[in-house]
């Protein structure tokens, strides 16, 4: 059953048009993975590419999951590696011992970005 926080969120809300529509799964307990994909909708400066920030949203979404899910970002911190092309779907892996997680994601098999990032709640 996919994980989601509630139909509006922005990461993984079914009923978010305009959002990340994340289709997350706990494989194992502390950890998460799955897809969303990159729309026009999500572009950033550079034509034709997700905008920086939605590549940070889908990490932080699941790593928020991996600690749990009503965790809250507290501190993340982003290297953004490779740029993400509209059309793309991107991978993320996310997991977590207690408080502090770890992401990764990658589009079309390179890795494009990855966090770590301290949660509560």
């Amino acid at each position: 059953m996919p994980l989601v926080h509630h139909e509006l969120c922005f990461g993984c809300g079914r009923s978010n048009l305009f959002g990340l529509l994340c289709e997350l799964e706990e494989p194992a307990p502390g950890a998460v993975s799955g897809r969303c994909f990159i729309k026009q909708d999500h572009q950033g400066p550079q034509p034709g590419y997700a905008h920086e920030g939605v590549i940070a949203a889908a990490l932080s979404e699941a790593m928020a999951f991996a600690c749990g899910p009503r965790a809250r970002a507290r501190r993340i911190e982003v290297e953004l590696i490779a740029p993400t092309a509209v059309g793309a779907f991107v991978e993320v892996e996310a997991d977590a011992d207690g408080r502090r997680a770890r992401a990764t994601a990658s589009a079309d098999g390179t890795l494009v970005a990855r966090a770590q990032g301290t949660y509560d709640g």
